[in-house]
């Protein structure tokens, strides 16, 4: 990622390459662990994947939405059938055609055009967010829903090679002094 304001998000595509490492490691049934009650893996990671089309592309007008699973708004999210569960690849697929348009955004987007404003109407509410905000609920929102799933698989001895089953979202920025 160059150019825009790529090197100020620096970081965010080791999260994302994180996560896809832990999720080609799971089975169906594991992806199916549950998060809470109603709410398996799958779909927790499916739910980052499309809040990430909706936000740059259905709020912000960004292209993109074409090349991944959630082209369509009005046909609602994966996550929201939870009769259809989602294999790894599924997942991994959706997870990489969605940060593509991260990337284009943070390549193209300027420090100067961060203050630009989206409405959204929520009901009968019209909310104004700015291109700054939005990125920072994305970034915030990828990490929450990581950390919720680090939870469900350590909880059960599972996940990453490390101890706790952590997805560790910041390996990729450690750089080793010998």
């Amino acid at each position: 990622m160059t150019g825009g304001i790529a090197r100020y998000y620096a970081g965010w595509d080791f999260a994302n390459t994180a996560i896809i490492d832990v999720l080609q490691t799971l089975d169906p049934e594991q992806l199916a662990l549950l998060i809470r009650p109603d709410w398996p893996i799958w779909a927790s990671v499916a739910h980052v994947a499309g809040a990430r089309v909706y936000w740059l592309c259905h709020v912000f007008g960004e292209p993109g939405a074409e090349t991944t699973p959630f082209g369509d708004p009005s046909a609602g999210g994966w996550e929201d059938n939870l009769t259809h569960p989602r294999n790894s690849a599924e997942l991994v697929g959706a997870l990489r055609s969605t940060f593509a348009i991260i990337e284009s955004a943070l390549r193209t987007w300027t420090p100067e055009s961060l203050d630009q404003i989206a409405r959204r109407r929520r009901g009968d509410e019209i909310q104004l967010h700015t291109r700054q905000s939005v990125l920072w609920r994305m970034v915030t929102h990828d990490a929450f829903h990581a950390g919720e799933i680090s939870l469900a698989l350590g909880a059960r001895g599972l996940g990453s090679e490390s101890p706790n089953g952590a997805i560790d979202l910041w390996s990729g920025l450690a750089r080793i002094d010998q």
